[in-house]
């Protein structure tokens, strides 16, 4: 069977250079491959995505010379996919409402910095320190009766306790070098956001749910995702999903050296082509041949 790479942006915002060198890097390893290449929208936040972006993602991508396999699967298309994975997660007692807000989180987060350091996840985001998972049954029965929003996180102790290896072999620009076998630490994220009252799904679950009945064998993405791995690989265990290889790649970074963004004007491809950059341009900013 010919490998399957995938492009997996989410209409937000306008793509830039990074995005491009993504794009342009899967394109090129499934054509060196004879493999193909999927095109995927992560489109599961209608606060942020619009139609728009994503038309502008077409037609960058056509621009470059890039193409791809149709149709495109576009995830707030698939919620009950996402669904069936996370009443499978909670058949198992791996799932937990937890009713704090944004801000009571931030709060209870800086009462105990107060005291003493709070661990963070590899972002640098503070874990989770609330107490959902030890609410008793019937407290959290009136929760959810009374209508109060909620995240539904998972009980990451217990979901490491199932699966206590769940470590891959990076072939990318991973810490270790080129193929490089990764022990794998995602109690590091705690107890990571699976869904939400409103949304049926989180990045970390529709990913791997995607990659699985897309038939995702090869995943390239920027060295930013690199630890998140961890919790897909979790996840994918917990689930009986099969494992792609994994290949994370280099981030093209601004003058300054900080992370491209999409609102840096100055590296958005529409305001390239504007300026009159070609797509043979725009390989040689990203360094590729």
């Amino acid at each position: 069977m010919p490998p399957v790479f995938r492009f997996a942006p989410s209409p937000n915002g306008y793509l830039h250079l990074g995005h491009a060198f993504s794009a342009l890097l899967n394109f090129d390893l499934a054509r060196q491959s004879g493999g193909r290449l999927l095109l995927r929208i992560e489109d599961i936040d209608p606060a942020r995505c619009r139609p728009e972006f994503e038309a502008a993602i077409f037609e960058d991508l056509a621009w470059l010379g890039i193409s791809w396999e149709t149709p495109v699967r576009r995830q707030s298309e698939h919620l009950a996919d996402y669904r069936a994975a996370l009443e499978e997660l909670s058949a198992m007692g791996l799932v937990y409402p937890a009713f704090e807000s944004r801000a009571e989180i931030a709060r209870l987060v800086a009462q105990r910095e107060a005291q003493a350091s709070w661990p963070r996840d590899p972002d640098g985001a503070p874990l989770y320190p609330g107490t959902a998972k030890s609410l008793a049954p019937d407290a959290r029965a009136r929760l959810l009766q009374s209508g109060a929003p909620y995240a539904l996180r998972l009980d990451m102790a217990a979901a490491c306790a199932l699966v206590p290896d769940p470590g891959w072999i990076e072939r990318g620009e991973g810490p270790g070098g080129e193929t490089s076998a990764v022990a794998a630490r995602p109690q590091d994220w705690g107890d990571v956001i699976l869904a939400r009252k409103e949304t049926p799904t989180s990045y970390h679950l529709s990913v791997v749910v995607d990659d699985a009945l897309q038939g995702v064998t090869e995943v390239v993405r920027g060295a930013d995702l690199f630890w998140s791995t961890a919790v897909h690989r979790l996840l994918q265990q917990l689930l009986g999903l099969p494992q792609p290889a994994w290949r994370h790649h280099r981030l093209v970074s601004d003058g300054e050296g900080r992370k491209l963004s999409k609102s840096t004007g100055a590296t958005g491809l529409r305001e390239l082509r504007a300026q009159g950059a070609t797509p043979a341009d725009i390989r040689r900013r990203v360094g590729l041949p």
